[in-house]
């Protein structure tokens, strides 16, 4: 028999069915958010890895820096800044202080072209349906969960 100070057995949340559903909200929330920059990327020509390379570049880095961003491996995000670079989206400038190193830097049509990216991935978000403290407190969530690692 439980103590006051326990919950019944019946009132503890079913750990197996919380821990599916969070996993099935995260996935189907993922796919909404790619199917969206996916639609993004198709309206402005370009690929979603492009989109979200210059969603990241809001200054000047390096391309290590951009592929942890990206959450991808540094050969991966080098491919997708040659694509960028050809169509004269980014330039790779010395880096400042590390002679070994380049930093990606926007070109001037490189920042109209991320405005713009930016615009259209801010309408018709997934995450638009939440309030700015709805998302603060989503980002502060999935912060934590990213810090156990």
């Amino acid at each position: 028999m439980p103590t006051d100070s326990e919950p019944p057995v019946d009132a503890q949340p079913d750990r197996e069915a919380l821990d599916r559903d969070v996993c099935r909200f995260v996935h189907r929330f993922a796919h909404r958010l790619d199917v969206h920059v996916r639609r993004v990327a198709e309206e402005l020509g370009i690929t979603a890895s492009q989109v979200i390379a210059l969603r990241e570049l809001s200054e000047p880095i390096t391309a290590r820096e951009l592929a942890a961003r990206m959450s991808c491996e540094p050969s991966n995000a080098t491919f997708v800044l040659d694509r960028l670079e050809r169509q004269d989206l980014i330039r790779r400038e010395p880096h400042p202080s590390d002679r070994r190193a380049k930093q990606i830097v926007l070109t001037a049509a490189g920042r109209r072209f991320r405005a713009a990216a930016l615009e259209r991935l801010g309408a018709e978000s997934p995450l638009t349906r939440l309030s700015p403290g709805q998302q603060k407190s989503l980002r502060d969530l999935l912060q934590a969960l990213v810090d156990l690692e």
